[in-house]
Order: C-alpha cells, then structure tokens, then sequence
C-alpha cells in the first residue's frame, strides 16, 4: 500500500486549506464591503457589478415614471401645450432609458428634462451624485479584483524539495526560488514558517503552531535581488527548530515549512 498523502495546510499554489466554521458575526464582513467584494469568486463579483448597475437604473427609471404619473404628464402625451417633467416620456420603458441616459451621461436626444419640473431637478442631481459613487466603487472594485498578483505567482518557481546538506561547513536546510518574468519583483524579500502541532508544558495542544524559520533576516540575505535562481538556506543551529530532530525523527514527523515570498511587481 502506498503512503497515504498528507493533506497540506497551504497548497503549493498558495492556497490556504482552511475553511471558516461557525461564524456568528457574519456582519462584519458587510463592515468592510469593498474586501468582501474583491475576496468574492469572479462569477459572484460580476453578478454583483451588473446588479449594483442594474437595481440603480430600475429604482430610479420607476421614481422617473412616478413623478410623470402623478403630474398627469402620461394623461397629456398629445397635449403639446403641456409642459412635462420629462419631454418624451410616455412610459415605465421610456423612464428607465431616462434614467440610464441621466445615470451613464452618454446625453440627452429623444428625451430631456425641463425646468418646470424642480422635483425632477432635484432627482437628477440625486442621481448624478449617487451615479458617480457607484461608478467609483465598482470600478475600483473590479479594478483590485483584476490587479491582484494571483497569476503574478504562476511564474515565481519554487524546488520541488528542500535539502538538508553541508555549507560552508554548516548544516543548512536549501531551497531554491526563481522567476520566469523579465519584469523583475522589486524589494523582494522571503521569509519561512514551521507549521507543527505543539504540545506545551502544561499540557495545551496546539494543533498548528508557526515557528519563525531565520533565512537570512539578522545579515539582510532575506531580502533577494531575484534576476536568476537564488538558494535559500536556513541554518540547523542552537536556534532552530530542528536541531535536536534526528534524520530518522525528520523522516516521521508531520510537519510543514510555509515560504512566504512579497514584493511589488516592477510592471506595476
């Protein structure tokens, strides 16, 4: 029988595999919307972008079709000596064209306000404004949705294995990192995380403890000038977690090393 496969707590294309159970306070993810909106998969973020459009237009095309309805413009649309809120507007369809024309500013043709109207001046300038601010934030949202390095990754190449072996007369743990990218990742730098169950001294379980792994951060070699394939190591000495671990105990324990990489993309 073959070695059944560990499940990971972080996949090696970057996902976390944790999942978050019973959440009561579901609110406060409404509290900061925008994230929530840039965390949501993309066919629930387009959803949200046509709706968020779509209810604005349908609201305000009905508001357009009651101010019409109760001045009695829809009962004198053959009355040319009446003056309407609306020119041209003889309907729930001609409203809501209104109100995307008025929403969207692609310009007035076929149909325009007119001043003898000021509670239809009113709501035009109600609709500019709230327009403006769902344009600002929707846009913005699709715009971090899109600029997120997600793909950026695809091309940051790890090894496959990380060695355990003598350098420079030192017992380091190695792992090369690369990038595939003529665009280079400015003011990179790494870091490293032991993820293992612990057990303390008076007896608490803690199911995934994170220990710092040192890659260089007391010399600076954490922070990495990334043109060409580099080789990290992180040094088995008195202060690293795996120095009273035998080769036979590394072999058998459950543990995993999480290797965080940040930068800023140069293109951007």
């Amino acid at each position: 029988a073959g070695t059944p496969k560990r499940q990971r707590y972080v996949e090696k294309d970057g996902k976390c595999n944790v999942q978050h159970g019973n959440v009561r306070e579901t609110y406060r993810y409404l509290t900061d919307i925008f994230t929530t909106l840039v965390d949501l998969k993309w066919r629930f973020s387009l959803l949200v972008f046509i709706l968020a459009y779509a209810v604005t237009w349908l609201f305000f095309g009905l508001i357009w079709w009651f101010i019409a309805y109760c001045r009695g413009d829809l009962d004198h649309l053959e009355d040319h000596a009446w003056t309407p809120c609306v020119n041209n507007l003889n309907g729930f369809v001609s409203a809501f064209l209104f109100s995307i024309e008025t929403e969207t500013t692609i310009g007035y043709g076929h149909r325009v306000i007119t001043d003898k109207c000021p509670e239809g001046i009113v709501l035009l300038l109600l609709q500019a404004i709230l327009g403006s601010m769902v344009n600002a934030f929707m846009v913005g949202c699709m715009f971090v949705k899109i600029s997120q390095p997600n793909k950026r990754a695809e091309t940051l190449v790890f090894s496959s294995h990380a060695v355990v072996s003598l350098r420079d007369d030192r017992l380091c743990l190695m792992f090369r990192v690369g990038d595939l990218r003529d665009s280079h990742i400015v003011e990179a730098s790494i870091r490293a995380k032991l993820i293992k169950s612990k057990q303390t001294q008076e007896g608490e379980f803690i199911p995934l403890d994170q220990t710092d792994l040192s890659v260089g951060f007391e010399t600076g070699d954490d922070r990495l000038f990334l043109v060409s394939p580099l080789i990290i190591s992180h040094e088995i000495d008195e202060r690293s977690p795996f120095w009273d671990v035998s080769r036979h105990q590394l072999e058998k324990d459950d543990f995993e090393i999480v290797v965080i990489l940040e930068g800023m993309v140069e293109a951007t």
